[in-house]
């Protein structure tokens, strides 16, 4: 026979979820459906209103000064400051450049932002919850939201989120612009849908960072495709980079390992056994 407390049980549970649908208003809330995908001919850098390389980043002189070391590695065949290539998750903020489409799903008390490179998932909590202690850094943080009705219109057009609590390494884009290592990034953003056009999304994203003179804000914009179709994007397959201690090298096409910069020393090879030719 069922139990009485179980019956009880399942029947709170029902009520509760039953309560908590009625809650949650759909039409309070924008329509972010579909597919947001960075616009043609946008590149990955994260000040999109500059060229690659050229985004001016307002770096103190020790950071500016890894960057262009950064650079000159980069340029020599090395990965720089750059740390994604061993297949790391972007991280925030970089995972907003958005490099394969992303999907934003709203629901009550959290909203999910799903990005399908490295399968990156943001968990955008707006239940007003306060920041959890000791819980353990990531590389998309710990993100707590809150929803403005900034016309008045009785609907909700806004998303303001604060994400906090990183772990590194992390760069704001492939160039290999360096976020401080002590990995106490705050970034802010506020998202919403252009007033003209309800297929273009704007996320304004400043970032605050000891390695930067002061907040950084940069505007993202992404454009909607109703009819998606979705991609998998594994980092993993084909990846040819082999990292070796602080050293970076190749797998040749034969499956030798090989150096990635010219001259480059081999790694040390002390507990392999020496063959003589």
């Amino acid at each position: 026979m069922r139990s009485p407390i179980g019956s009880i049980a399942l029947a709170a549970a029902m009520i509760f979820a039953a309560t908590s649908t009625q809650a949650f208003d759909e039409t309070k809330y924008p329509d972010w459906s579909g597919q947001w995908r960075r616009p043609a001919g946008v590149g990955n850098q994260w000040d999109t209103s500059k060229p690659p390389r050229q985004g001016q980043a307002p770096l103190t002189a020790e950071y500016q000064a890894i960057y262009e070391a950064n650079l000159k590695d980069q340029a020599a065949g090395g990965q720089g400051t750059d740390p994604t290539y061993t297949c790391i998750p972007d991280g925030m903020p970089r995972a907003m450049n958005v490099i394969f489409p992303m999907e934003i799903v709203i629901q009550p008390n959290i909203t999910h932002i799903m990005i399908e490179y490295l399968s990156m998932l943001r968990r955008i909590y707006t239940d007003a919850r306060d920041w959890p202690k000791n819980a353990e850094p990531s590389f998309m943080g710990y993100s707590i939201g809150r929803w403005i009705d900034e016309d008045g219109r009785g609907r909700y057009d806004v998303l303001e989120v604060e994400t906090r609590n990183l772990k590194g390494p992390r760069s704001f884009d492939a160039s290999g612009i360096p976020l401080h290592a002590d990995n106490q990034t705050v970034v802010k953003e506020r998202i919403y849908l252009d007033k003209v056009d309800s297929n273009v999304l704007h996320d304004e994203v400043t970032t605050i960072d000891n390695a930067l003179t002061r907040p950084w804000t940069v505007t993202k914009n992404y454009h909607r495709e109703r009819k998606a179709v979705w991609v998998e994007a594994i980092c993993a397959e084909g990846n040819q980079h082999v990292r070796i201690g602080t050293e970076n090298y190749m797998l040749s096409a034969d499956g030798y390992l090989m150096p990635a910069k010219k001259d480059q020393a081999p790694p040390d090879l002390r507990y392999f056994k020496q063959t003589r030719k």
